[in-house]
C-alpha cells in the first residue's frame, strides 16, 4: 500500500495524532527527495525500532548558498513514493515552500561552533538553513526519533547540538554510510555525474581510506593530507573544498592523532560537490 501523502501542517499533526492515539510511536526520516538505498536504510532503521514512519520530502531552499545548485537538485516525487511503497512507510510529508515558510517568515536558527568549519566554512548560511528546517520538521511531526545518515556527519553534529540546546524531546539516530559496490557514498547528487565522472568518483573514498590508514600508521598528518589532496586532483577532481582531520566529538581540527577522529573531504567533480568521511581511530 502506498504511503499517504500529506501537504499541510494541520493534516500532518492530525494524522500523527491519530497514530499516537493508537499507541504508536513515530520515526521521522527527513529527506530532500531523489531517494536511494541510503535513505531506505534509514526507513528500515526506524521500522526496526518499532516506529510508524514519516518520511519528509522537501527540497529546502534556505540551505543552498548557490541558486544554481538548488535549481539542479533532482526532483521526482512520484518515483520517490514508488520507492518507499514496499517499505511500509505510513506518511510522506511533502509540503511546498509556502507551507514550510509562510508569508512573513522571519526566524533563523544558527548553531555556533560546530557548524563553522568544514562545510560551514565554504557554504555560508548552509547550516543555518539546515538547523532551521530540521527544527521545523521536528516540531511539525513531533517524532520520538529522527534518523540521519553519517555521510553528512557535520550536519548530524549540528542537529544533535540544536536538539540538546533547544530541549527538543526527540532521539537523534545517526545511521552508517551506505556505499555503492565501488565504495562511492550513496548520494542524490551522484546522478548528476557524467559516465566518465562516475568512474572517477570512487577515488574519493579510496583516497580517504588510504590516508586514514597512513595516519593511523604514524605518517605525518599534514604531508599525508597534502598528498591525498594532490592525488584527487591528479585523478580528475577539479577542486577540493577541504580534506581535513577533525575530532569526532566536537569536530575541532587536529594535527595529532591523540583521540578518536574522522577524516573529512569535500571535492568537486563534473561541477558536482561530493562529500565523504571515514573514521580514524586515535590512540
Amino acid at each position: 500500500m502506498k504511503p499517504i501523502i500529506v501537504r499541510t501542517i494541520a493534516e500532518l499533526r492530525q494524522r500523527v495524532g491519530d497514530l499516537r492515539k493508537q499507541g504508536q510511536t513515530i520515526g521521522l526520516v527527513p529527506t530532500m527527495g531523489a531517494l536511494h538505498e541510503g535513505h531506505l536504510s534509514l526507513v528500515e532503521a526506524a521500522k526496526a525500532d518499532g516506529h510508524k514512519v514519516v518520511v519528509s520530502i522537501f527540497v529546502n531552499p534556505t540551505q543552498f548558498n548557490d541558486p544554481k545548485d538548488l535549481e539542479k537538485y533532482p526532483r521526482n516525487e512520484a518515483a520517490d513514493v514508488d520507492l518507499l511503497t514496499p517499505f511500509g512507510v505510513d506518511l510522506v510529508w511533502a509540503p511546498d515552500v509556502d507551507e514550510m515558510y509562510a508569508k512573513g517568515f522571519a526566524t533563523n536558527i544558527s548553531v555556533g561552533g560546530i557548524s563553522e568549519g568544514l562545510c560551514g566554512a565554504t557554504r555560508p548560511g548552509h547550516f543555518d538553513g539546515v538547523a532551521t528546517v530540521v527544527s521545523k520538521l521536528l516540531l511539525q511531526s513531533l517524532p520520538d526519533a529522527a534518523y540521519f545518515g553519517q555521510k553528512d556527519f557535520q550536519q548530524l553534529a549540528v542537529i544533535n547540538r540544536l536538539v540538546a540546546d533547544l530541549n527538543i524531546p526527540v532521539e537523534i539516530v545517526g545511521c552508517p554510510i551506505l556505499r555503492e559496490i565501488d565504495g562511492l557514498a550513496m548520494s542524490s547528487r551522484n546522478v548528476r555525474l557524467s559516465e566518465a565522472g562516475r568512474k572517477i568518483a570512487p577515488f574519493l573514498y579510496q583516497t580517504l581510506s588510504e590516508a586514514a590508514e597512513q595516519i593511523v600508521s604514524g605518517r605525518d598528518i599534514e604531508t599525508t593530507l597534502s598528498n591525498a589532496a594532490q592525488g584527487l586532483l591528479d585523478a580528475g577532481f577539479s577542486s577540493i573544498d577541504y580534506l581535513e582531520l577533525h575530532a569526532s566529538d566536537d569536530l575541532s581540527p587536529i594535527l595529532e592523532l591523540d583521540r578518536p577522529a574522522r577524516l573529512f573531504v569535500a571535492a568537486f567533480l563534473d561541477g558536482v560537490r561530493l562529500i565523504d568521511n571515514v573514521v580514524v581511530k586515535g590512540r
